[in-house]
């Protein structure tokens, strides 16, 4: 960098410009001064070279870089930017190559700067006293330990601690004030306010109204864009994510390749990997990976949920009575609300359920997963397993696949596909038992009562069946990939928790918890290579945990040649039977006149090949 010469200042000065001190103007040494009109230069202003003529500006337009009509206060600009039409003025940035800024009325840090980090947000809780902090490094599995373990207050001093520094270490001052960041590539047009804000490489603002503290980040594979009329407060948004036609923020993080859109509203809320929300509103929500709300009159208050899917005027009441909105639920992986759902909190909503109705006494299914709830009038009826042979159920599983946005290298958040995993077929077990117990009790009646719902004989009977194929489907599918190895460890033979998205040990979560309170892990790179640690170990504790569930489901001190068949031709058994379940409830919709011949041909064309190509796998 140079100083201006005398002959630069006096071009500057013909083409409209003026310095409060023409000395701390420095710039690049192939500096030429043609293309700056009409600008302010205040405090330490550094420019690079403005010789590119293709800044494009719109499709097939073009503009020369430079800068026009402008107004600069302690502000760095790299090469070939094109800067013009700031209404107010540019303050305390540094601003890469090659960016567009055009007709903003206002672009400045001021001392107060958070950039969206550091604030401490209640969710669940509506006005509990706040259990996630907001940071640039912040995934759904370090938000669920948060909100896990709000109540160990070694532990959340000791994480508070850990983000405090790590916020802190990102922090860069100049006299005062905390300097905001505009990456290379970036686009900001026909935008209000930035104040206050990070926004990496490659973003495009267009058309926003305000975003005040806020971290934008991106990686060269996935940019976020930031739409029109989108007021956005106190947030950290990241890559591939689209904030876009009047949605407002305020106090949310939201992760990788999410979509909130179409007037959403959303305060002191949380949104990971592949969110998608529309027209509704969020307020204390965990939404973990895959959870999508479409509706205006759908409301998402005090839940935590995840693959989630929220139907029309789906809502939830966080007052049980009287002492305000401190209730709260969970809706675990794969749950749905019909339209029109209502839940009561507090509730515990068990894996890959159904909720129809208005659900009443704050409902508890964890020992009953893959159900339905539905609500006629006061009574409340759960058909236990209904969902595990539902057409709904067979294409989830394989949709949320096939549409995760993020590329390879933006994979903030750690996303587990497995349906049958030993997390939920913990709790087919344990369901399976539940009923059978139930039946014993009871004897053979028509209604068996459990706890404010109902289930119906035959709905009993059924979920026994439903949750025993499940079983075998799941022992077979693990049975293939381990043939008769033993297990390596004992790690992962107890309870497991799905930790939004990552599938692990529940000794393995304790352990990591215990690891941050002992100051053991007390960076956030080393918390999250924990995460990746156990997720890359999946397969190996599954297996622990499988194979003492085969030896105890088929009475077995270890698993022999001779078993390994039986396991087989259960499996194969079960799948049929799986299948056939699921090609009569795609016949039952055709009947009903829901969809055409053509569309139930080609599904159940998909259908039988899949149950072929499974067959063919297992003897590979």
């Amino acid at each position: 960098m140079r100083n201006l010469t005398n002959e630069d200042i006096s071009r500057l000065q013909q083409n409209g410009c003026v310095a409060e001190d023409w000395a701390r103007v420095t710039v690049a040494d192939a500096f030429r001064p043609d293309y700056i009109h009409d600008v302010e230069f205040y405090g330490d202003v550094q420019l690079g070279v403005f010789e590119a003529a293709d800044i494009q500006v719109s499709e097939d337009f073009c503009k020369h870089s430079g800068i026009r009509r402008a107004v600069l206060r302690n502000v760095t600009i790299g090469d070939n930017c094109l800067i013009e039409n700031v209404g107010c003025h540019i303050q305390n940035y540094r601003i890469g190559s090659r960016c567009l800024i055009s007709n903003v009325a206002v672009v400045e840090t001021r001392r107060d700067a958070s950039f969206g980090e550091g604030s401490v947000i209640s969710v669940l809780n509506e006005v509990g006293d706040g259990n996630v902090m907001i940071f640039d490094g912040l995934n759904s599995q370090l938000a669920a330990l948060m909100v896990r373990y709000e109540h160990d207050a070694a532990f959340t001093n000791a994480i508070r601690n850990i983000i405090r520094e790590d916020i802190e270490r990102k922090r860069s001052n100049v006299d005062g004030y905390r300097v905001g960041t505009i990456g290379d590539n970036v686009r900001i047009t026909s935008a209000k306010e930035i104040i206050n804000c990070h926004i990496n490489a490659g973003c495009e603002i267009n058309g926003a109204t305000q975003l005040y503290d806020c971290t934008l980040r991106s990686i060269p594979e996935a940019s976020v864009y930031i739409g029109t009329g989108v007021i956005c407060k106190d947030s950290v948004i990241y890559d591939g994510s689209i904030i876009s036609n009047n949605a407002k923020l305020e106090h949310c993080f939201v992760g990788e390749a999410c979509k909130i859109t179409d007037g959403f509203t959303a305060e002191n809320s949380l949104f990971f990997a592949n969110c998608f929300m529309s027209n509704g509103e969020a307020c204390a929500a965990f939404c973990g990976p895959f959870s999508a709300s479409h509706h205006k009159s759908s409301l998402l208050i005090g839940g935590m949920y995840s693959f989630y899917n929220a139907g029309s005027n789906t809502n939830f009441s966080n007052h049980a009575y009287k002492m305000g909105p401190v209730h709260w639920g969970i809706l675990e992986r794969g749950t749905k609300t019909a339209s029109g759902a209502y839940i009561l909190m507090p509730a515990h909503i068990g894996t890959f359920s159904v909720c129809f109705g208005k659900l009443m006494y704050h409902p508890d299914t964890r020992k009953l997963p893959f159900s339905y709830l539905i609500a006629y009038g006061d009574e409340m009826v759960l058909v236990p397993g209904r969902n595990l042979t539902t057409v709904g159920l067979y294409r989830d599983i394989r949709k949320w696949p096939k549409r995760d946005k993020r590329p390879r290298g933006g994979k903030n958040s750690i996303v587990n596909f497995d349906w049958l995993s030993p997390f939920s077929v913990g709790g087919i077990m344990v369901a399976k038992r539940t009923l059978e117990a139930l039946r014993q009790v009871s004897g053979d009646v028509e209604r068996y009562n459990y706890h404010d719902y109902v289930i119906k004989n035959s709905s009993l009977k059924k979920g026994i069946k439903y949750y025993d194929i499940a079983l075998r489907i799941y022992m077979g599918a693990v049975m293939k990939r381990h043939r008769l190895e033993r297990p390596k460890s004992q790690v992962g033979t107890g309870k497991w928790s799905d930790l939004s998205g990552l599938l692990l040990p529940l000794s393995e979560e304790l352990r990591i918890v215990e690891e941050i309170k002992r100051g053991r892990l007390n960076t956030i790179a080393q918390i999250r290579d924990e995460f990746w640690t156990a997720h890359k170990n999946y397969s190996e504790y599954r297996w622990a945990w499988s194979y003492r569930l085969i030896c105890e489901y088929y009475g077995l001190e270890e698993i022999r040649p001779t078993d390994e068949e039986r396991i087989k031709q259960d499996y194969i058994a079960a799948r049929r039977a799986w299948i056939a379940e699921i090609r009569k409830d795609a016949e039952k919709e055709y009947e009903l006149g829901d969809i055409n011949e053509q569309t139930l041909q080609n599904f159940l064309r998909d259908l039988d090949q899949e149950v072929q190509w499974e067959n063919l796998k297992y003897d590979m």
